[in-house]
């Protein structure tokens, strides 16, 4: 929910609670699934992804979200971003969001990188003309000029994250949502990705939100922390302090 009032804040967290509803039971088709639906013998179990979470984060904080794996973060950023709407509570987001979220999710696999690349920008609001303006500089940030009319269903992993990385971060971005996009990859694209996402932060422009499994990677890039543990806030503070106790746990 977006709201243009200026205030200190680019993002304003209150009180979210995300319920997802399971199947109690595993369907192995969608036979199975309609036959017990009309039966009415169709049950499901609530999942809570999130449970009662506030913070807030200030225009040009970089913060990092930490947890262990299924404790919610990326539940949070998809929620922030938009993909998803909480069960309760509510999101405030001041200003226009990047979000590398699932880098390719929005690929034609059939089409070639070319026509990946103005599809995927209509998407994230981008005229033909800006991303023919453009097109040089992100195929020259992925580095797979020559495969750029090779269709995508043939690229790895890792060249389907270079084309959607460097699309998303074509424009320095008022919000800038990272989740787990600098683990795909060589490690020197990999470095490549976090001096762009640098450079937005050196100019104190764009507030970051970052998710990552290397708690290095946290400590390095963001100046203060949130940290969500199966579905609880735990913890908000400067980034030390808060990756300090998030690691203490095992010891």
């Amino acid at each position: 929910m977006a709201d243009a009032t200026n205030t200190e804040y680019a993002i304003e967290v209150d009180d979210v609670t995300m319920v997802f509803n399971m199947a109690s039971e595993q369907l192995n088709s969608l036979k199975e699934y309609f036959i017990k639906l009309v039966r009415h013998e169709l049950f499901f179990k609530e999942f809570h992804a999130l449970e009662h979470v506030s913070f807030k984060v200030k225009k040009g904080e970089v913060i990092g979200l930490v947890g262990t794996n299924g404790s919610g973060k990326s539940t949070m950023l998809k929620i922030i971003a938009g993909v998803l709407e909480p069960t309760k509570g509510t999101v405030t987001v001041r200003g226009n969001i990047a979000p590398l979220i699932e880098l390719g999710a929005g690929f034609d696999l059939e089409l070639t990188a070319r026509e990946n690349i103005f599809l995927n920008g209509a998407l994230l609001g981008y005229s033909k003309q800006f991303m023919e303006e453009h097109l040089d500089e992100i195929v020259d940030f992925a580095e797979l000029r020559d495969f750029l009319d090779m269709p995508m269903k043939n690229y790895s992993s890792g060249m389907v994250a270079r084309i959607a990385f460097a699309i998303a971060t074509v424009v320095e971005p008022d919000i800038l949502i990272v989740d787990e996009t600098l683990s795909v990859g060589d490690v020197f694209f990999q470095q490549k990705c976090e001096r762009r996402i640098q450079s937005f932060i050196d100019s104190g422009n764009v507030t970051v939100l970052f998710v990552s499994h290397s708690i290095e990677q946290v400590e390095r890039i963001c100046t203060s922390a949130v940290w969500i543990e199966k579905g609880h806030e735990r913890m908000i503070g400067p980034v030390d302090e808060v990756c300090a106790a998030y690691k203490a746990q095992f010891d």
